[in-house]
């Protein structure tokens, strides 16, 4: 896989050379966070990257999105988004992703103008079309290209690639928008946000590192690595855990046998 990935990674570069002035979009995770570390050494001052916030950000994701650009030395633009104020978001049904990278790719549009930036690009990769992404139509209908799947990076390849340019975010896990807790057809209010963010805050504080709080009403069903099931069951733990989450607002705290899993609220889950 190493072969192919270095292959893989001279075709982005040449790919990113032929874009010539890039706006990525960033949101600090392993993919954007190589598309961004490749892009600023390959385009320099023409490259340059955009973190967008919101109440839908994960709890610290900003600070380390800004600490990894610092580090890595690349040019960044913090701003913030408006899906909040979207009904159509609010709503919340199954193409809720939509409404956001809409959102996004808007402002986006607006910088690269205003920077004389021909092109945005995300971090999309061939793995991502496997999954239900309807953000991916939001992508399309602003014109914005995406290098890595242009080069046939796969998720696997990206990580190897990240941990070879020592990139700390080469493991990290997947860190979607708080929204995504949240089952299609519930309301989005700040408020289930807040307590989403203020729970998983309390968990990762455990020492667990890959885990979603699913937001189900009064329930709160907790997704974790099956590992660390020996974790949340020690008794002490446990019961601090359900005395947290109750402070919170739920009335009953579940834990999924079926462990963490991508996309479990989708249409088509696995």
């Amino acid at each position: 896989m190493e072969k192919n990935a270095e292959n893989k990674l001279i075709l982005l570069k040449k790919i990113l050379v032929e874009m010539g002035k890039v706006l990525v979009a960033y949101s600090g995770g392993v993919d954007s966070s190589f598309l961004a570390s490749v892009s600023s050494e390959v385009l320099g001052s023409n490259s340059l990257a955009v973190f967008a916030y919101s109440p839908l950000s994960p709890t610290g994701e900003r600070e380390e999105a800004e600490s990894l650009a610092h580090q890595i030395g690349f040019r960044l633009k913090i701003i913030e988004t408006n899906e909040m104020e979207d009904p159509d978001f609010l709503a919340n049904p199954p193409e809720r992703c939509y409404y956001c990278k809409k959102e996004l790719f808007h402002a986006l549009r607006d910088i690269a103008q205003s920077e004389n930036i021909t092109w945005i690009a995300d971090g999309t990769n061939t793995d991502d079309l496997s999954d239900y992404r309807p953000g991916r139509r939001a992508c399309l209908e602003a014109g914005v290209r995406s290098p890595l799947l242009e080069a046939g990076l796969t998720k696997d390849e990206i990580r190897l690639l990240s941990k070879q340019r020592g990139l700390p975010t080469w493991d990290r896990p997947a860190s979607p928008c708080l929204a995504s807790r949240i089952p299609y057809g519930i309301q989005i209010t700040r408020e289930i946000l807040e307590k989403i963010a203020a729970g998983e805050r309390y968990l990762r504080g455990l020492g667990l590192r890959q885990l979603r709080l699913r937001h189900h009403g009064e329930i709160a069903r907790l997704e974790l690595d099956v590992k660390d099931f020996s974790i949340i069951l020690q008794d002490r733990i446990r019961k601090e855990a359900i005395s947290q989450l109750k402070s919170l607002g739920y009335r009953y705290i579940t834990l999924d046998l079926g462990g963490y899993r991508t996309g479990s609220l989708n249409p088509v889950s696995r």
